[in-house]
């Protein structure tokens, strides 16, 4: 697993030795049995696995108990009501047993067309934006990852490395003001993009991996139009048409501000540029391409 590596260095290292016996505990703590390795694998490792009676499920195990806790706190507040239902969990170990949706198939692989894959999201994706007031002495917040702008500065002397000055400082200001006008925050997603969003049989989709950030909708929404999905970028439609419809579909579609879904959809991708050049050291030109295509609509 290089991302785990690249991500968390020594950390992520000796977590990835520490597997099989990880593996084994939780299969006797939980009650369930591995049997296979989900593909497709990131940041965490997802197993196969067959809870109480046989029931098909899902092991996730995460590096960090911050990250796990969080998912498991948005997760409990969705209570399978619009995401997996959590079926057990060893929070002190970052793992957390999940309901397995039924087929599972990535809303991504299903649906070629970007806006119909757009109206699709767009019918759960309010149901995920809830208040969580128990949340907030403990969730993070769309706040704290924007200073991670504050790293870049210190990383590169106050400069801001391979990515481009003038799109980061835009970024800044424009996070400075989005923040500073924003409405009580919410629970939010975090990650919501077409690869977390499930087909199943209990309801037609189901969202996994939640961050469990507080913030505002827009945010969720910016980083769903800015999401360098293949719809995006590999498609048969050139990006900025692609990027052009789902400007003028997403924010009415949930009901948001347009203004403010492309301001945070730009600033998180100078973000996630960041993070890329954070985490890997490389990577980060397809999201700044996404931002430079985004001002033509900010």
């Amino acid at each position: 697993m290089r991302t785990v590596l690249e991500t968390y260095g020594g950390e992520g290292g000796r977590w990835l030795d520490d597997i099989p016996q990880l593996v084994a505990a939780c299969e006797s703590r939980l009650g369930v049995r591995v049997t296979g390795v989900v593909p497709r694998l990131g940041y965490n490792l997802v197993l196969w696995a067959e809870a109480a009676g046989g029931a098909p499920a899902v092991l996730k195990l995460s590096v960090r108990e911050a990250e796990s806790r969080a998912e498991l706190d948005a997760l409990t507040v969705y209570a399978g009501a619009t995401a997996v239902r959590v079926l057990a969990c060893w929070a002190e170990r970052g793992a957390l047993l999940l309901e397995r949706a039924i087929p599972g198939t990535p809303l991504g692989d299903l649906e070629s067309d970007d806006r119909r894959a757009m109206e699709a999201v767009a019918t759960i994706a309010h149901e995920l934006w809830v208040d969580a007031p128990e949340l907030l002495p403990r969730a993070p917040r769309v706040e704290g990852w924007a200073r991670g702008f504050e790293r870049l500065r210190r990383r590169f002397a106050g400069g801001t490395g391979p990515l481009p000055a003038a799109l980061v400082e835009r970024a800044e200001a424009l996070f400075r003001e989005l923040l500073a006008s924003a409405p009580p925050p919410v629970l939010l997603h975090g990650d919501l993009h077409y690869g977390n969003v499930l087909a199943a049989e209990r309801r037609p989709w189901l969202a996994i991996d939640p961050k469990g950030v507080l913030g505002e909708p827009a945010f969720d929404a910016g980083y769903l139009l800015a999401n360098p999905s293949r719809h995006l970028v590999a498609g048969p439609t050139p990006p900025r048409r692609v990027l052009a419809d789902r400007v003028a579909l997403l924010p009415d579609a949930l009901g948001l501000d347009r203004g403010r879904v492309v301001a945070y959809a730009f600033a998180q991708s100078m973000l996630s540029a960041w993070w890329s050049v954070e985490d890997h050291g490389a990577g980060w030109e397809q999201a700044v391409s996404v931002a430079e295509w985004l001002t033509e609509h900010l």
